[in-house]
């Protein structure tokens, strides 16, 4: 039997309208952690609520615990971002809810001897005392230095870089793609090597943390040398859940390491807010409503610990996330935001023969407007690389070559007219050299993307690099137990690899070539990275090829 889908899409757009304006009244009503997070999700705008201020000379231990950060790279512009937290493992972070002034520098070295921008900026306790500093009137394509501080403690430095401007032409783009880092599943090794990379940029595809419990010897992890607070050891719910589970995951000094190194650019998937959610409906069988509370709490947690913008601070359960950047005529990104969009998974969120209701042509991914807003911006490119970074699987993923196969209900092959649209899309913009970077699967993937994945000898339109995850999966294997299923049902799959790690990608006139770089192990730390493999894709000519 067909299953009904859990709520339509105008049911979904009533409760997000209630979810920004539930009464206070009626958040007392709603029992447990449905009401402290309604109550949460309501706070004011920074500076109304917190008239105090407080004296920086009073902050007593290092307010940096959590590191630096920079973000979404223009031409002329850079993104800073920290948080002030003594005790990153407390509500609050160790802070009294009062402002605090900090203040940031902007230089061409890292001995800040020749300092080209300074100010001071406000952390408010309504955002956890984070700052986002948007520098400005900056040159492109140019490396900075920059660091913060709060009364007499000074931040460690980071380095970042403003885009090029957009009519250069860049010889070369070096980015990484990263994503999937469970912390209870192993250390963040791999960020130690991906902050040694020469990059320019590196993509966070989703699931930056997940809302699982984390016990006191810290999962995987197995701490000998440390307890971690109970706090940890349940689901992220409210507001105040989310703040602390960032502050954790942010405490891990690769995870520092690596944004101190590179700007990063970052989307979500599911469990920066809840596992397989779609738009406003939940995993399990949680009121629609108070799901959108929660969600409402997460994505106000998620900008306030992100190197992210002004244009993307969320407005109760809302956020737009998807967003477009450009490295001169190299190369133009779309950053997609495939979850709070999304249709409902047809035959529930696992693999699933295919059907009716997921070919409905109805059915969408990234829903309507954000469909239009990338075909549009396809068509007005004149980057030699469209690259679309995304979090589920773009290409098709048989389990099987039988007659019988399943398909991934929560990836693209759930919404396959809506990967048709895309595809239809790229194709009359003209785009010819089309690059989708994936995360979500904690397992490296190179796809040749099929105008028809239904014949195999069908003209190739793009490719798909996945990046394994950092830790989620634990050590993993070089040749997971699918591995024969998987790649004779699919010979369009060019690599397949289930260690943890990273991807680089060099993006150059002529062609582009990607690194799975992986790790052996994360359940203990010191892993070395090698390169498990590399391809090369020409420009005009799409199509994995061994390096």
């Amino acid at each position: 039997m067909t299953p009904a889908p859990r709520h339509t899409a105008a049911h979904s757009e009533e409760l997000r309208a209630a979810a920004r304006h539930f009464g206070r009244r009626r958040f007392l009503t709603t029992a447990g952690a449905a009401a402290a997070l309604a109550f949460a999700t309501q706070l004011p705008a920074a500076g109304t609520a917190a008239a105090a201020e407080l004296d920086g000379r009073r902050i007593t231990e290092d307010p940096f615990t959590l590191g630096i950060a920079s973000g979404d790279p223009l031409p002329g512009s850079v993104l800073l971002w920290t948080r002030l937290a003594p005790r990153p493992f407390e509500p609050g972070g160790g802070l009294p809810a009062e402002r605090v002034s900090v203040h940031w520098e902007l230089a061409r070295d890292e001995r800040f001897t020749r300092t080209v921008r300074r100010g001071r900026a406000t952390a408010h306790p309504e955002f956890s005392h984070t700052v986002h500093v948007e520098v400005e009137h900056l040159e492109p394509g140019r490396e900075f230095f920059y660091r913060f501080r709060a009364g007499d403690w000074t931040s460690p430095t980071g380095r970042t870089r403003t885009a090029p401007a957009p009519w250069a032409r860049p010889a070369e783009l070096r980015l990484g793609a990263v994503s999937c880092q469970a912390y209870h599943d192993g250390y963040f090794t791999a960020y130690r090597h991906l902050a040694d990379e020469d990059l320019d940029v590196v993509f966070h595809l989703g699931d930056y943390l997940y809302e699982y419990a984390v016990n006191a010897t810290g999962g995987a992890r197995a701490y000998t040398d440390r307890t971690l607070p109970a706090v940890f050891n349940r689901e992220t719910i409210t507001l105040e859940d989310y703040r602390l589970r960032y502050g954790l995951y942010k405490s891990d000094p690769d995870l520092r390491a690596a944004h101190a190194a590179h700007p990063f650019v970052v989307t979500w998937d599911d469990h920066e807010t809840e596992n397989n959610y779609a738009g406003g409906i939940p995993e399990n069988g949680v009121p629609p409503e108070e799901f959108l509370l929660r969600r409402a709490a997460a994505y106000r947690a998620y900008w306030e610990h992100q190197p992210l913008r002004r244009p993307q601070l969320p407005e109760g359960p809302d956020m737009k996330l998807y967003r477009r950047l450009s490295f001169g005529r190299l190369a133009q990104f779309d950053i997609l935001d495939t979850r709070q969009y999304r249709s409902d998974q047809a035959y529930g969120d696992g693999w699933q023969v295919p059907g009716p209701l997921s070919e409905d042509p109805a059915r969408t991914l990234t829903g309507a407007a954000q469909e239009r807003w990338l075909l549009d911006g396809w068509r007005s490119s004149g980057a030699r690389w469209n690259v679309l970074p995304q979090q589920v699987v773009f290409a098709e993923r048989r389990d099987r070559s039988t007659a019988d196969f399943k398909l991934s209900m929560d990836s693209w092959d759930g919404y396959p007219a809506s990967r048709a649209r895309i595809l239809a899309g790229a194709e009359t913009a003209g785009v010819e050299n089309l690059m989708v970077l994936t995360g979500d699967v904690h397992v490296g993937y190179g796809f040749d993307l099929k105008a028809d994945f239904r014949d195999p000898a069908s003209r190739t339109v793009g490719t798909e690099i996945v990046a394994t995850s950092i830790a989620s999966g634990k050590d993993g294997s070089d040749r997971p137990s699918n591995y024969d299923k998987l790649t004779q049902a699919n010979p369009h799959l060019r690599f397949f690899n289930g260690r943890r790690g990273y991807v680089t990608v060099a993006l150059g006139e002529e062609s582009a070539r990607a690194d799975f770089r992986t790790v052996p192990y994360v359940t203990t730390p010191g892993a070395p990275v090698t390169t498990a493999a590399s391809f090369v894709t020409e420009a005009g000519n799409p199509g994995l090829t061994p390096a």
